[in-house]
């Protein structure tokens, strides 16, 4: 077993298969034994790397966190390049929060956010390089935004992600496609139409 101790990707490994576990089962109802099982290592090994399934649910809730900041970073410097403009930066944004697969996982993190500060902290961060980018798109669309208009316009914008993040239980009648590209022109639109 001392091999894999140190074998290089268990902690990889560990982390796909809570993240199929978790989104299967539920964080609560999923053991580690099951864990265990399913990332193909043992009980030990997973408390080696883990002090805790909180703790694996904080570290899966890390890594999601670094790749939607790169996301982000992604989309801020194409629009401010001029590869893409901004309907297209509020599309391709929409896009990313209507293609999570992983609903019911989410649910579970943002249940955790609550109880467990580490995750609710990261998750917060998050949301703050968010604002910071519908900040930026928000001012594309119109330069003359005020700042009581941008602040509303930001929290709108965060609401309508966090339902399209969670709306396959409303029975969709929209393409996630569709979706995105019709509301990056609703919001637009509004984002214009203050003044």
């Amino acid at each position: 077993m001392v091999a894999a101790q140190h074998e290089p990707g268990s902690k990889e490994r560990i982390l796909g298969a809570a993240r199929d576990l978790f989104n299967l089962h539920g964080f609560h109802q999923s053991s580690m034994a099951e864990l265990a099982s399913s990332a193909q290592v043992s009980v030990g090994q997973i408390y080696r790397l883990f002090k805790s399934k909180e703790d694996i649910i904080s570290a899966i809730v890390e890594v999601d966190s670094t790749e939607r900041r790169n996301e982000i970073v992604a989309l801020q410097n194409s629009l401010h390049n001029g590869e893409i403009d901004i309907e297209d930066a509020f599309e391709q944004l929409f896009l990313t929060a209507l293609s999570d697969h992983e609903e019911a996982l989410s649910f579970d993190i943002l249940a955790e956010a609550f109880r467990n500060g580490r995750v609710g902290e990261t998750i917060a961060m998050l949301c703050g390089d968010l604002r910071q980018c519908l900040h930026d798109f928000a001012c594309a669309a119109n330069p003359d935004l005020d700042e009581a208009s941008l602040l509303q316009a930001k929290e709108m914008i965060m609401a309508c992600m966090f339902g399209f993040g969670h709306r396959s239980l409303s029975r969709p009648e929209l393409s996630a496609a569709t979706t995105a590209r019709g509301a990056a022109r609703m919001i637009i639109a509004a984002l214009r139409g203050i003044g």
